[in-house]
C-alpha cells in the first residue's frame, strides 16, 4: 500500500512536457508573449481576438507603432511588448552583419533588410560597406525621405565607403507603399551609384528594394 502510495507521489511530481515555440500557433506563441497573469484560455482569446482585428502578426506589429488613438484594443503595454520583441529580432539580425563577418549567405542579408525597413513609414536608404573579402565594415542609414521617396547622393554614399576603406557595397530602400517593384527613378540612381562607385574602384553588389513581399534583388534582375 505504501509503496502504492510512493509511486503515485512520484507519478504526479513527473515534469509537463513543455511545448517549443515553433510547435505553437500564432495566437499560442501571442499569448506567451502578451500574458498578464489572468486565466491562460481567456489570454488566448484576446490573442485570437488581437490577431483577427489587425490582420496577422504583422498588421499587430504594425498596429503597435501607432498612437494610441489608431490601435483600438492594443493597449500601451501590449504595444511595448511587440515592439520589444521586434526589436530583438532586429538587433539579433545586425549583429549577424557585425564587423568582421563574412557575407557568405544572401538569405541573411536579405532577411535583415526585411526586418529593419519593410514596416518603416518613411523611406529609408541603407548600405551595407564590406571589405576584400566581403566582411562587413558598416552597416548604415544614409538617407532618409518622405512616405513618397528620399533623395539620395551617391558622392556622400562614395565619401563613405573611401572613409571606411570599403571595396564593395551594397545598398536597400523601403517602399512605404508596400510595391517591391523597382521604379525608373530607383535605375536611375543605381546606375549613377555604381557609375560613381567604379571611379574609386569600388563595387556596387546589389542593391534591393523592400515592400511587402520578398525583397527584389536588382542585381539578379540585371538592372546593375
Amino acid at each position: 500500500m505504501k509503496t502504492d502510495n510512493l509511486q503515485s507521489v512520484h507519478a504526479s511530481k513527473q515534469p509537463v512536457p513543455v511545448q517549443q515555440p515553433g510547435s505553437l500557433s500564432d495566437a499560442e506563441l501571442l499569448t506567451q508573449l502578451l500574458h498578464t497573469g489572468r486565466n491562460k484560455s481567456q489570454d488566448l482569446r484576446v490573442a485570437e481576438r488581437l490577431l483577427h482585428y489587425f490582420g496577422g502578426l504583422r498588421g499587430l506589429q504594425i498596429a503597435s507603432r501607432l498612437p494610441n488613438s489608431e490601435r483600438e484594443g492594443l493597449n500601451d503595454h501590449s504595444a511595448m511588448q511587440l515592439r520589444v520583441a521586434n526589436e530583438l529580432v532586429s538587433r539579433q539580425l545586425k549583429q549577424s552583419l557585425q564587423r568582421g563577418i563574412s557575407l557568405t549567405s544572401p538569405a541573411t542579408t536579405m532577411e535583415y533588410l526585411q526586418t529593419v525597413l519593410r514596416d518603416r513609414r518613411r523611406e529609408i536608404f541603407t548600405c551595407i560597406f564590406l571589405d576584400t573579402r566581403h566582411r562587413v565594415l558598416a552597416a548604415e542609414d544614409l538617407f532618409q525621405g518622405s512616405i513618397d521617396g528620399a533623395c539620395v547622393y551617391p558622392r556622400i554614399v562614395a565619401e563613405r565607403a573611401l572613409r571606411l576603406s570599403a571595396a564593395a557595397v551594397i545598398v536597400a530602400h523601403n517602399h512605404p507603399s508596400g510595391v517591391s517593384e523597382p521604379s525608373l527613378a530607383d535605375q536611375a540612381i543605381t546606375r549613377r551609384l555604381k557609375d560613381a562607385l567604379l571611379l574609386l574602384e569600388i563595387r556596387l553588389l546589389d542593391h534591393f528594394v523592400i515592400g511587402d513581399g520578398l525583397p527584389v534583388s536588382m542585381a539578379s534582375r540585371g538592372m546593375l
